[in-house]
């Protein structure tokens, strides 16, 4: 999209999503129109337009890149080979790396609802792609006699959904530290799975 002469669409564009991602998460996509967008980055709301072609293109641009920045942060880990340490793994990392990012989980998991069906179908096969590694980690733990797991694929979901709700009441400085709830989650997750 070409941008205005004199732009800067290094630092609006950035400022734009910034805005996008903030209102979205507490208003909901719904109730955020382009014009509270252009008023929280500090432009005249034809501008966006420059950067943007509509709010949808915004939200699927927000939930994409959050789910690129998952994919990559975690296919970047060195990945154990025994099965409990590779579930071990993915449970501190799922916790660390969504309590870094409450706003994009949130939109992550709310907003799909308001996805036009193309930009759903490629989130979706976005969020496969991350819970088909926890699958194969659950799969080679069944394998290999370490877990006992009556289906794999709702083990997965059931297991994501647990390390999610982290994000809904973990606040720092509160009664448990960091690592005490990770290790909570952990043994959780262990004895759910485990033969």
């Amino acid at each position: 999209m070409a941008r205005t002469q004199g732009s800067h669409s290094d630092i609006t564009g950035p400022r734009i999503r910034k805005a996008a991602l903030g209102l979205f998460a507490r208003h909901g996509y719904a109730a955020v129109s382009m014009r509270q967008i252009a008023g929280e980055v500090g432009v005249q709301a034809g501008a966006l337009y420059n950067y943007t072609p509509d709010k949808q293109s915004l939200l699927f641009h927000l939930m994409h890149e959050h789910m690129q920045d998952l994919l990559a942060a975690y296919d970047a880990l060195d990945q154990p080979g025994d099965a409990s340490e590779a579930l071990l793994q993915f449970v501190g990392f799922h916790i660390r790396f969504h309590l870094q990012r409450p706003d994009e989980v949130f939109i992550a998991y709310m907003e799909l609802r308001n996805l036009t069906p193309e930009n759903f179908a490629e989130i979706e096969a976005l969020r496969r792609r991350y819970e088909d590694a926890l699958e194969a980690i659950l799969r080679a733990g069944q394998a290999a006699g370490m877990f006992d797991i009556a289906d794999t694929k709702i083990a997965t979901l059931a297991v994501i959904a647990m390390l999610n709700g982290v994000m809904t009441w973990y606040r720092a400085g509160g009664r448990l530290s960091l690592d005490e709830v990770e290790q909570v989650y952990w043994d959780m997750v262990r004895r759910s799975v485990s033969a």
